[in-house]
């Protein structure tokens, strides 16, 4: 026997959900936003000398760390040119050693 005056058990959880809706609605409505101010100060903006330094103090690092590893890599190529000549003349001494030998026994 309802009339229409009070709620059935269907319309209930509609009716709790369009309530939540509505409550959440007026908070967000009710909540002040910000208005900008003019903008922040330029010291708040930019490095400053601080900040130039820092950069300059690690590109100055960082030009240095590559002029280090050129000259490594430079020294490593060296000594190993120099090994490989070295091997080389250690091969043509041992080869003119055997090559004696080889000839001596042909005279026979």
């Amino acid at each position: 026997m309802n009339h229409g005056f009070l709620p059935t058990r269907e319309k209930r959880p509609r009716k709790m959900i369009a309530d939540a809706l509505l409550r959440a609605s007026v908070w967000l409505a009710a909540t002040p936003t910000p208005t900008p101010t003019g903008g922040p100060s330029e010291d708040q903006v930019t490095p400053g000398v601080v900040g130039f330094l820092v950069t300059f103090l690690v590109a100055v690092a960082a030009v240095l760390l590559v002029l280090d590893m050129v000259r490594r890599i430079r020294r490593v190529r060296y000594r190993e040119e120099i090994a490989q000549k070295l091997d080389a003349e250690q091969a043509a001494e041992r080869g003119d050693a055997d090559g004696g030998g080889a000839e001596g026994d042909d005279r026979r």
